[in-house]
């Protein structure tokens, strides 16, 4: 019986903007920079600010999609490795998430886990999310967080900083054309 938060049931978001937040969240990472530079946080502030509800929900959408393309990117390079995704990313994603108290609340890691749990078993993280009622401002940053680590987890395997990103680039690139 297909569960109500399968994949297909979700709407995609604005993937590209999402992207975009990501990327120039891990460039400034792997610069050097603090994730947190005065100005890269005052032109995602000016952004975010720009957008109305039915684009931030485009936006939130879009971040939960990254997650479940990050995620099934992984399940799929650990089933060639006969390895369970969820026993390997799963600790070192909570380990990364517990070391930010700034930025992530204790109290929102259990529900990111649970999305990045969903998407790895095919659901649909913003689906999952959902089920459970309204985002809550303090699972923004951790929304963020989650997809900024995922695709820094997806890079430090590959050996490629840009790898996530062209992924979904490359991605988008093929959706567009069919």
């Amino acid at each position: 019986m297909p569960s109500p938060c399968d994949a297909k049931y979700a709407p995609a978001g604005d993937v590209g903007a999402a992207l975009m937040m990501i990327d120039s969240r891990l460039k400034a990472v792997y610069s050097g920079r603090s994730a947190t530079d005065p100005e890269q946080q005052e032109l995602i502030d000016q952004f975010t600010a720009s957008l109305g509800p039915e684009e931030a929900n485009d936006l939130v959408d879009g971040a939960c999609t990254l997650i479940y393309m990050f995620m099934q990117w992984l399940r799929m390079a650990h089933e060639d490795q006969n390895t369970d995704v969820i026993e390997y990313v799963v600790p070192s994603f909570v380990a990364s998430m517990r070391m930010m108290p700034k930025s992530i609340r204790p109290e929102v890691i259990p529900t990111m886990v649970g999305m990045v749990v969903a998407a790895a078993t095919g659901l649909s993280p913003n689906l999952w999310r959902k089920q459970y009622g309204d985002w809550t401002g303090d699972e923004m940053n951790s929304l963020e967080a989650t997809a900024l680590l995922l695709a820094e987890h997806i890079n430090r395997l590959t050996g490629d900083r840009d790898f996530a990103t062209r992924m979904v680039t490359e991605a988008l690139s093929r959706s567009d054309r069919d």
